[in-house]
């Protein structure tokens, strides 16, 4: 009998057994009042005992004719949706046998060969069946239903599955399972929901970089016509992508437009770059943009705050090229051209002044370089040093240099008792640091390019000193950012701000000495990107009494280091016919990154070589270091490797990688980089 008939049954009797019983009672007491009425009592009682079990059992077989007659027709109910449902319906064992499918699914896969392109999902399903069960100790729950994502022939279907045990028997006593699977076509709304991301607007922000160079070198009837132009290719290249932009300044414009038009802006490389510098091909004058695009945000003014951080990445890096945010990345075109000095001597006068009041209003002065510290670090280093001790400030380097980077510096600096104490460990910082602590980063913006992290992350007041191309991973809520791509080292602009910061800065022999080192090295002896700024530092250091010879002597080579290098240039390798890559394979060298920066070095003074790229490997990192005589943007290569730098000096730091595997990733990205300039 079935348990919800015997339910029925069981509430009938219990009120019948109350009834009789009450009876039973008033005739016991009819009994005690009166001894007649025994016998005419228990016939009563035998009679209604009688016509209940006969009430009973009639009762009983009509309850559960009735309740079978319902079952019977729920389940021909059942068995009539299940084989004409519109769903299209699979019964299949996880072996890939198939029960029984529903005449919907026929039809929706008639012409496909749908149980070949399940079995990805049926496997899975079952290892993660028995892989639940072996974590749970415990069977599959049958009221729980698998979703599953299912695309065939540009149709998209969730599947939901039923799971239960399969009832064949295996030979091979392997646990089988069987589905019962309902495909639900998700096509419409997923073209729905395509449709409507598509239509989310992107937000992006137009530059016209050299804006006042351009007003000021052109004729004055020039100056509407470049504009102009420059206007009229916006407007048309905001067109052909189905956009708006408005002009909100000068030298800037807004711009709108659907999110389905921003794959074709990325395969056309914003070609809007490429055209608006070749307007004026025959003139003298070039007009470059700077572009920044923003698809991130929930709301239209998220997005556009968005660009404007993406803007002054672009501008970091030295305007003339595109960055298009999204998906939490940022993806750079164009660049690939030299920087043209474009700093002002306003900029830098104002932002001495605001370090210099920075100095003062702090506690005390922590100064931090890049990791594997370098004269140009160094030398930054010792003239902010200067600065906030004539400002009357306590200041301390925090670095532990290691290996030949700074040649023979380290010697003279050991030996000049002024700084004894002034070069600190991490762990001596972190005993000073103090809530009012300044903490001044030179030579990189990159967070996890600083040589301490940790010590980073325990100072909120922060400034920042760097000329590299910026980076998505830049150190934020600086107090102060002086970061000047067009600049040829930190060290000419930390010289510029101690020209301006204060009048009677009196740097050392030794601290204008490593400065100068700093631009020369940088430079490669006022060689590569110098400009009329970088001669003017040069100049005013000179002023202390640099001994340029003796700077010199701290980075010549020994003629160990000098045959290591022969050896690195005797074993490069040509490819693309102008571009050399060599490995230094001494992994216990501690100094192999300075081997591999000047080995790049000396491949450039070999004729048709227009770019050198040498690695070395210290520890767990692979150092890559890559040189340029301008033709090739070297920043632009190793940037994909996660490194930076600038078109002609740039370098990167792998982990995880041998050197061979270091190398074809280089090779891949290099021939990445010259398609995309194709």
């Amino acid at each position: 009998m079935p348990k919800r008939s015997q339910e029925i049954l069981d509430k009938i009797n219990l009120k019948f057994n109350v009834y009789l019983l009450v009876i039973v009672l008033l005739c016991i007491l009819l009994c005690m009042y009166d001894s007649k009425f025994i016998v005419p009592s228990v016939v009563l009682c035998i009679l209604l005992l009688c016509y209940a079990v006969w009430s009973n059992d009639k009762r009983k077989v009509e309850i559960v004719n009735h309740i079978q007659e319902i079952t019977t027709d729920m389940n021909v109910a059942n068995r009539n949706n299940l084989i004409n449902s519109p769903i299209p319906l699979l019964l299949i064992e996880t072996d890939g046998a198939i029960v029984w499918k529903s005449k919907s699914f026929i039809d929706a896969f008639k012409e496909v060969d749908v149980i070949t392109c399940l079995n990805p999902i049926l496997k899975e399903i079952k290892m993660n069946i028995e892989k639940e069960a072996e974590e749970t100790g415990q069977e599959f729950d049958k009221n729980k239903y698998i979703t599953k994502q299912f695309n065939i022939e540009e149709k998209f279907y969730k599947i939901y599955c039923g799971v239960s045990k399969s009832k064949k028997k295996d030979k091979r006593k392997q646990r089988e399972y069987q589905l019962t699977m309902y495909f639900i076509d998700d096509t419409k709304y997923n073209e729905l929901f395509d449709k409507y991301n598509s239509s989310k607007l992107c937000i992006g922000i137009a530059m016209i970089d050299n804006y006042e160079d351009v007003m000021q070198r052109a004729m004055p009837e020039e100056r509407a016509e470049l504009v102009t132009n420059v206007e009229r290719s916006l407007m048309d290249w905001a067109k052909e992508t189905g956009g708006l932009i408005v002009k909100t300044e000068r030298d800037r414009f807004l711009y709108i437009f659907e999110q389905q038009y921003l794959s074709g802006i990325e395969k056309d490389k914003v070609n809007i770059l490429d055209k608006v510098k070749n307007m004026n091909e025959n003139s003298d004058i070039q007009v470059t943009l700077s572009i920044a695009i923003s698809n991130e945000g929930d709301t239209n003014f998220e997005k556009y705050k968005s660009a404007v951080d993406a803007m002054d990445i672009v501008l970091g890096r030295g305007g003339d090229q595109a960055v298009i945010r999204k998906n939490g990345k940022y993806k750079f075109y164009g660049g690939k051209t030299v920087e043209v000095e474009k700093r002002t001597k306003v900029k830098a006068r104002t932002i001495a002044g605001s370090i210099a009041n920075l100095i003062k209003e702090s506690s005390n002065v922590l100064i931090m370089g890049h990791s594997h510290i370098d004269i140009d670090a160094i030398g930054s280093g010792l003239g902010m040093y200067r600065l906030s001790k004539t400002l009357g400030k306590d200041a301390f380097i925090v670095s532990e240099p290691k290996g030949k980077s700074l040649g023979k510096f380290l010697d003279d600096f050991s030996k000049n008792e002024e700084y004894e104490g002034v070069m600190i460990s991490e762990e001596e910082a972190e005993e000073i640091v103090q809530e009012n602590t300044l903490l001044i980063i030179v030579d990189t913006h990159k967070e996890n390019y600083v040589e301490f992290p940790e010590l980073l992350s325990k100072i909120e007041r922060r400034i920042v000193i760097d000329h590299h191309r910026k980076a998505p991973e830049a150190i934020k809520d600086a107090l102060v950012s002086f970061h000047e791509v067009y600049a040829s080292s930190a060290a000419e602009l930390v010289t510029e701000i101690i020209q301006y910061a204060a009048d009677d800065v009196k740097l050392t022999l030794l601290e204008a000495e490593s400065l100068y080192g700093g631009i020369m090295v940088d430079t490669k002896d006022f060689t590569f990107k110098t400009g009329v700024r970088t001669f003017e530092a040069a100049a005013y250091l000179r002023k202390f009494g640099v001994d340029i010879i003796r700077v010199k002597k701290w980075f010549q080579a020994d003629l160990e280091s000098y045959n290591v290098i022969a050896d690195i240039v005797k074993n490069v390798e040509i490819i693309n016919d102008t571009i050399a890559i060599s490995i230094y394979d001494n992994v216990e060298d501690e100094n192999a990154n300075l081997i591999c920066a000047k080995a790049a070095d000396e491949l450039l003074t070999i004729s048709d070589i227009t770019a050198s790229f040498v690695m070395g490997k210290i520890g767990e990192k692979v150092f890559i270091s890559g040189r340029s005589i301008g033709d090739i943007n070297v920043q632009i290569i190793l940037e994909k490797l996660g490194g930076g730098g600038h078109i002609t000096l740039a370098g990167a730091q792998l982990e995880g990688f041998s050197l061979e595997e270091a190398k074809d990733e280089l090779v891949i990205r290099i021939h990445e980089y010259f398609s995309e300039i194709e």
